[in-house]
């Protein structure tokens, strides 16, 4: 039997500047799942596990860990930006701008904000992002600027 290889994702010429990604999926985030994080990265801020608490700080409920919230939006892009490889380097301007319940849904949305040649690895580039995570009324709930090297066509 001989192996198939599928090549997946984009090259560094592809992503032009301004161009927008709507990044297909969604994820309802649920308040089980949120406890469950905070506790397996010993997130221990009992604003994220603690209903009296939550709510004696003014929230309606516990709200879902902000980390999950970033690494969810993180993941729903890693399809359409990052998904054919290429190390990721940096996340800048990370901004919380308001938070989850249980049972939210979070879609994700990215422009290419630039793109240039490497100096230090040949054939490859560095493409930044400016990615948001929107609820499903289309409210701001996060926002960051990830970059990632991404291979150039033609090159091994």
């Amino acid at each position: 039997m001989q192996k198939v290889v599928r090549q997946r994702g984009l090259y560094f010429e592809d992503f032009t500047t301004e161009r927008e990604f709507e990044h297909h999926w969604g994820r309802t985030l649920l308040l089980a799942e949120s406890l469950a994080y905070s506790t397996r990265m010993m997130h221990f801020n009992p604003l994220y596990f603690d209903v009296t608490y939550a709510r004696r700080l003014g929230h309606p409920a516990i709200p879902i860990n902000p980390m999950l919230v970033y690494t969810t939006v993180g993941g729903l892009s890693v399809e359409d930006l990052s998904e054919a490889g290429g190390p990721f380097l940096a996340v800048e301007d990370l901004t919380f701008h308001r938070n989850m319940y249980d049972g939210d849904t979070v879609r994700a949305s990215s422009v290419v904000l630039g793109s240039r040649a490497s100096q230090s690895r040949p054939g490859w580039g560095v493409v930044e992002w400016l990615t948001t995570g929107r609820d499903t009324s289309g409210e701001v709930i996060l926002s960051y600027r990830r970059s990632n090297l991404s291979q150039m066509r033609g090159e091994s």
